[in-house]
């Protein structure tokens, strides 16, 4: 749903449930974050999550390990470990089941590489395939990452490159070429599971995951929870093959103009940016990487210890007083 509709359909249930008759409730609608998370004891708080969506590449396999990171991602953006999943599962009638193991060996196998257990779940038939995953996870209460975490101070790093989400329509469209949709699966594909480790490693505070509300709209939630401002340096981000060549192309889901009519008014763009430019920033993402905020302390250290265990980091901007973001 577009940010402004979700928000809308959201904004009654938070009076349903008063925080303080849950006190074990750490992370809910009263705080919302990339998932859930209960309390249940002194050591121990339970994650919980679910996502799925349709089909966003041709193969059956890779859309069900897509599909699969995409949802564990949640966990992993909370500081988590997931420990078991369920099958979420829409399928046409009239496709061959085979379509359909394929895309749940995809996701059974990225489950497996979690080092979580495939457990079950749930299946419809639907005019439209979906598929995706329940997932439960567990943390320390107080080595949880949060959107609510990040200081001034702090320097963002980002995990993966962005534009997953012009590579995909571009899919759809049949003007992606071969070795772009072969880079962008194999990120989207790509767990968390390293950056999430890292963090935790390091005890830090906040982090999200980027994915559909776009690169701004996911760092804005984060800001706001924060009470800070993000300043992020347009050069410095990480783009997938072929994402600029299509962004100038204008190939950009209908996600992204949602995005960016509701997230704009909160973001100020340098005047050397072209429209172009500014769009991919709110482009919506698929299984993208995390956003964390490092304190400087930590930086160097930090960015030796993810090169020598093989995960890509970039450094995009930093944490300073204010509100809203800034490119630059």
């Amino acid at each position: 749903m577009a940010p402004e509709a979700l928000a809308q359909v959201l904004r009654p249930l938070r009076d349903l449930f008063d925080p303080q008759d849950y006190p074990d409730l750490l992370v809910g609608l009263g705080s919302p974050d990339d998932a859930a998370v209960y309390r249940l004891d002194r050591d121990r708080a339970l994650i919980v999550t679910t996502d799925f969506f349709t089909p966003i590449v041709d193969e059956p396999y890779e859309y069900g390990a897509i599909a699969a990171a995409n949802a564990l991602s949640d966990v992993y953006a909370m500081g988590g470990r997931p420990l078991l999943a369920l099958n979420v599962v829409a399928f046409p009638a009239d496709l061959p089941s085979e379509i359909l193991a394929e895309v749940m060996r995809g996701g059974a196998e990225k489950v497996r590489e979690a080092g979580a257990v495939l457990a079950g779940g749930h299946s419809i038939t639907d005019p439209e395939p979906k598929y995706g995953l329940v997932v439960v996870g567990d943390a320390h209460p107080d080595r949880l990452l949060t959107k609510a975490g990040a200081q001034v101070g702090d320097l963002l790093v980002l995990t993966k490159p962005l534009g997953s989400g012009v590579i995909t329509t571009a899919i759809k469209r049949g003007v992606a070429r071969i070795e772009e949709v072969a880079a962008a699966a194999a990120w989207m594909a790509r767990l968390n599971r390293r950056a999430a480790e890292l963090a935790v490693e390091f005890h830090l505070r906040a982090a999200t995951d980027i994915t559909g509300f776009g690169f701004l709209g996911h760092a804005m939630e984060m800001a706001v929870a924060s009470d800070v401002r993000f300043r992020f340096h347009y050069e410095a981000i990480p783009w997938m093959e072929g994402a600029t060549r299509l962004a100038q192309e204008w190939v950009f889901p209908g996600g992204s103009q949602n995005n960016r009519a509701f997230y704009s008014p909160f973001v100020t763009f340098t005047n050397e940016l072209v429209e172009w430019q500014q769009m991919l920033l709110f482009d919506a993402q698929t299984s993208g990487g995390l956003l964390l905020a490092v304190p400087p302390d930590r930086l160097d250290r930090f960015l030796a210890r993810a090169k020598a265990v093989d995960q890509p980091l970039w450094v995009v901007g930093e944490v300073v007083e204010g509100e809203g973001i800034e490119i630059v």
